[in-house]
């Protein structure tokens, strides 16, 4: 895998979660169910092994980590609330 395919992945990843995001906040269940699906088979790609980056694409990988982090927050934001009211499906601590 190559620096540029390296990113191309985490971008790919990153602009699904994007999506993800504005899925929740639509209560999209059905769509943020598929855009997860695509977004772990997208993500198969890192478990291949991803290359150590360096310089500015290695910036560029933390960047678009940090979004999708952020990413991943906003949608346990939005869902969490709910999956606590519903029996069995309680958040452990």
């Amino acid at each position: 895998m190559t620096s540029t395919e390296v990113l191309s992945m985490y971008e790919n990843i990153a602009g699904l979660s994007n999506q993800m995001v504005a899925a929740a906040r639509m209560s999209d269940w059905d769509g943020l169910r598929q855009l997860e699906g695509q977004c772990a088979s997208e993500a198969r790609g890192a478990a291949a092994g991803v290359p150590a980056l360096s310089g500015a694409p290695r910036l560029r990988k933390i960047d678009l980590l940090k979004q999708i982090l952020a990413n991943d927050r906003a949608i346990r934001d939005v869902t969490e609330p709910w999956m606590n009211q519903v029996p069995g499906l309680s958040q452990r601590q």
